[in-house]
């Protein structure tokens, strides 16, 4: 079997979930594509600015990331 330095990349597979959103919220996240689009030059569906979105929220979530570093902590 052959070896490699590199571990296994793990699971990129999404995972679809279905959310409701209040109108104004769905707005504002047109809005931000409408934004993003004069930014960089290149139209994204709302939809896929969605996961980035969430994500780097999560990120500058600076009591979160505690949580998250002492629920794993031993």
């Amino acid at each position: 079997m052959t070896t490699v330095r590199l571990a296994k990349l793990p699971d990129k597979k999404p995972i679809k979930i279905a959310v409701l959103l209040p109108p104004e919220l769905h707005g504002l996240l047109i809005d931000y594509a409408e934004a993003y689009a004069l930014a960089y030059g290149e139209e994204v569906p709302m939809t896929e600015l969605i996961s980035p979105i969430l994500s780097a929220f999560l990120d500058a979530d600076r009591a979160f990331q505690k949580h998250r570093t002492s629920k794993t902590a031993p």
